[in-house]
C-alpha cells in the first residue's frame, strides 16, 4: 500500500513538472510565431526573460487549483479538458492583466498573449491524449487473451461498463445487445450493437462468447430471469451490475460485477418510498429497535439511522448479532448517536430502565421466534416470546407515551396451523385493540418469507448445494411468497409514516413461488443441474406447515391505501377485559409448561389457529 501511495505522489508531481515546462516551452512558441521563426529581436527579449520567472509560478498555483491532477492520464476525457481550458485561460489573463500593469506592455507582442494560451492548451492537452493513445494501443496488442464478453444493455450503464472493460486485459468486450431499435447497428467505443437480446444464444454461438454481461441496473424481474434462462440455454456464463437500489450512485466498473443471485430472480420491481414522509417522523426522533440484531431488525437499523434520528437504539438479547451491527453503524454513521441494549422483551424492568432512560419516540417491534418448526416443538417459548413479550413492549409504549408502535408480522399469522402463526396473530390482536385505549399509535406490517434471513430456506438451500446435495423440499406442490429484506424493510418504514393507529398493513408479496422451482434455479446459478448433479428430494410436510400461505384473514378484507404495494386489512376487535384474562391465561400456562392448556387458550385467542398435537 506505501508503494502504492508514493507511486502516485510521484506521477502526480512528474505530471505537474510536465504541465510547468509547457509554460516557458509556450512563451517562446509565442514570440517565435509572432516573428515568423526569424528569431526574437534583441528589444523584446528582456520582456519574455520577465515573463519566463513569473508565469509560470502565477500557471503553476492555477493548475493546482483546478485540479488538473486528481486523476489519471491514462482515462483523460472532456471534465480534464474543460479544467485544462479553465486554468489555461485564467492563467493567461492574470499573466497579461500582471504584465500590463508591471511594464505597460513595454516590448511585449500584444499578439503573444494570444498565442501563448493556445500554445499551452495545445501542449497539455495533447500530451495526454499521446499517452492515453499509447496505452490503450499497448493495450490492445495485448488482447486476445481475455474473456470475450457480450453486453446486454447499451444505455448509461452498458456504455461506461463497456469504457471500463476496453481498459482491462482480462476482458475482451465483442458486442452489444440492445431492444432499442434505434441502436441497432451502431456503435459505442467501437464495439458494434449487433442484436436485441433474442438474439443472445445466436451472438453467444457466432461470436464465440464466453461470458455475458447484464448491464441494465433498472431490469425488471421478469427480463433478468428471461436473460438468465437464455444464458443458460446458450450454455455460457452470466453476471451482472447490481441493481438500481444496490449501486446508489457508486461508478460504473467491471469491480461491481457479480454473479446472478436468487434476489434477482425473486425479488421485486423497485420499490417508490416517501422519503419526505418516512424521514418526517425519524428524522431527529428517538428509535428503538427490539430484535435489532437480526436479519430484519438490523436492516431495519441500517434504513433508519440513514433517515438520521436523534438517537437509535438496538434492543436485543442476543451478544454477537448486537455487537455486529453495532460495529456496522459506528463505521457507516459516525455522527450517529447510537445506544446499544442487551436485554429481553419479557423482561419487564429491563424494558422500564430502556423506556425511562431514553423515551424513545418511535419503536419497530421485530423481536420474535419466527421458525415454524422450532417453535412448534416449543410452543411455550414461543408463546413467552412472541406474545407475552409483545405485550410488555407494547404496554411500556403506552406507558412511557410513544408516539408510534410498528409490529413486524407474518403472514403466517393468517389462519395459522402453526404455533408460531398463532402466535403473531395473537400479539396482532393484542397490538390493534390496545391502540384503541392509548394515545400510542400501534401499526402493524404483515408479509411473507424474506429472501436471506436468519432460517429461511434460501440458505439452507445454499448449505445443501455447496455440500453436494441432496436439496431437501417438503412437498412438490408448497408455495411461498417471498421479498428481500430491503425491500420488506423499505414497507415496514413506509407503513410507519402511513399509519395512524390500529391498522393492519398487508405488503403486497406479488405472485407465490414454487419452492422446488425455487430449488432448482438455485442448483442452476450454481453451475449444476438439478437431478443430475444435485438432487431433490421430497421429505414431507412438516408439523404445522402449509401447503401455502395466505396473507389475510376471509374476514379482514383487503382496501387500497396511496401506495401501490401497502393493502389495509380491517382489524378485529373484541373485549378488552376477555383478551387481558386470556393474555394471563396464556403467560401461566406457558411459564408452568401446560402445552395442552396453552394450545386451547391459544386457539380461544385465535379461532382460526387449527392446533396440531403431536402423536
Amino acid at each position: 500500500m506505501i508503494n502504492i501511495v508514493r507511486k502516485l505522489l510521484f506521477n502526480r508531481w512528474v505530471a505537474f513538472l510536465h504541465d510547468l515546462l509547457w509554460v516557458p516551452i509556450s512563451l517562446v512558441l509565442a514570440y517565435l510565431l509572432r516573428f515568423n521563426f526569424d528569431g526574437i529581436p534583441a528589444i523584446h527579449r528582456p520582456s519574455l526573460h520577465h515573463l519566463l520567472l513569473f508565469a509560470p509560478f502565477v500557471q503553476g498555483i492555477i493548475y493546482w487549483f483546478f485540479g488538473l491532477y486528481r486523476g489519471f492520464w491514462r482515462f483523460a476525457s472532456i471534465p480534464d479538458l474543460i479544467r485544462i481550458l479553465q486554468a489555461v485561460g485564467l492563467g493567461a489573463l492574470v499573466i497579461t492583466v500582471s504584465s500590463g500593469l508591471l511594464t505597460r506592455f513595454q516590448g511585449v507582442p500584444r499578439s503573444v498573449f494570444l498565442l501563448y494560451p493556445l500554445i499551452l492548451t495545445g501542449g497539455l492537452c495533447g500530451s495526454r491524449l499521446l499517452y492515453r493513445w499509447l496505452k490503450d494501443h499497448r493495450l490492445s496488442l495485448q488482447k486476445g487473451s481475455g474473456k470475450r464478453t457480450l453486453i446486454v444493455g447499451a444505455g448509461r450503464a452498458g456504455e461506461l461498463l463497456a469504457r471500463d472493460l476496453l481498459h482491462r486485459v482480462e476482458y475482451e468486450p465483442v458486442a452489444f445487445l440492445d431492444d432499442d431499435k434505434s441502436l441497432q447497428n451502431r456503435e459505442i467505443h467501437g464495439i458494434r450493437v449487433v442484436g436485441n437480446t433474442e438474439d443472445l444464444p445466436q451472438v453467444v454461438s457466432s461470436q464465440e462468447i464466453e461470458l455475458v454481461i447484464l448491464a441494465i441496473p433498472s431490469a425488471g424481474k421478469k427480463v433478468i430471469r428471461h436473460l438468465v434462462q437464455l444464458c443458460r440455454e446458450a450454455n455460457v456464463v452470466c453476471q451482472t451490475l447490481p441493481s438500481v437500489l444496490e449501486m446508489k450512485g457508486m461508478d460504473v466498473d467491471a469491480d461491481r460485477l457479480r454473479p446472478v443471485t436468487v434476489d434477482d430472480l425473486l425479488g421485486r420491481e423497485p420499490i417508490r418510498m416517501d422519503k419526505k414522509a418516512i424521514s418526517g417522523y425519524l428524522s431527529g426522533r428517538t428509535v428503538l429497535v427490539t430484535g435489532g440484531g437480526g436479519s430484519i431488525g438490523s436492516e431495519l437499523c441500517r434504513q433508519v439511522a440513514a433517515q438520521q434520528p436523534g438517537r437509535l437504539i438496538i434492543f436485543d438479547h442476543g451478544e454477537f448479532n448486537i455487537y455486529s451491527i453495532d460495529h456496522e453503524l459506528r463505521a457507516d454513521f459516525p455522527d450517529l448517536r447510537l445506544e446499544t441494549v442487551l436485554g429481553d422483551i419479557k423482561d419487564r424492568d429491563r424494558l422500564d430502565w430502556v423506556f425511562s432512560s431514553f423515551r424513545p419516540d418511535v419503536i419497530f417491534h421485530a423481536a420474535a421466534y419466527k421458525h415454524v418448526p422450532m417453535v412448534e416443538e416449543n410452543p411455550a417459548e414461543g408463546v413467552r416470546n412472541n406474545v407475552y413479550g409483545t405485550q410488555c413492549v407494547a404496554d411500556a409504549a403506552d406507558r412511557y407515551q410513544a408516539e408510534k408502535f410498528v409490529l413486524v408480522s407474518t403472514d403466517k399469522a393468517v389462519n395459522p396451523a402453526n404455533v408460531m402463526g398463532a402466535t403473531k396473530r395473537a400479539a396482532e390482536l393484542y397490538c390493534q385493540n390496545l391502540d384503541r385505549r392509548s394515545d400510542t399509535c400501534f401499526i402493524t406490517t404483515r408479509f411473507g418469507n424474506v429472501l436471506g434471513s436468519t432460517g429461511s430456506v434460501v440458505p439452507l438451500f445454499q448449505r445443501q448445494i455447496e455440500a453436494g446435495g441432496p436439496v431437501t423440499v417438503t412437498h412438490a406442490e408448497i408455495t411461498r411468497y417471498f421479498m428481500t429484506i430491503p425491500e420488506s424493510v423499505s414497507l415496514i418504514l413506509q407503513a410507519g409514516a402511513m399509519g395512524k393507529g390500529g391498522e393492519i398493513f398487508v405488503l403486497d408479496m406479488g405472485e407465490p413461488v414454487l419452492i422446488k422451482d425455487l430449488a432448482e434455479q438455485m442448483i442452476r446459478l450454481s453451475g449444476l443441474e438439478p437431478g443430475k448433479d444435485i438432487e431433490i428430494v421430497y421429505t414431507g410436510l412438516r408439523p404445522g406447515e402449509k401447503l401455502y400461505e395466505e396473507l389475510l384473514h376471509k374476514s379482514e378484507g383487503l382496501q387500497p391505501t396511496s401506495h401501490e404495494k401497502l393493502l389495509l386489512a380491517r382489524s378485529r376487535e373484541v373485549d378488552w377485559a376477555w383478551l387481558q384474562e386470556k393474555m394471563i391465561c396464556l403467560e401461566q400456562a406457558a411459564s408452568s409448561r401446560k402445552i395442552d392448556k396453552l394450545r386451547a387458550c391459544l386457539q380461544d385467542v385465535v379461532p382460526e389457529f387449527k392446533s396440531q398435537t403431536k402423536e
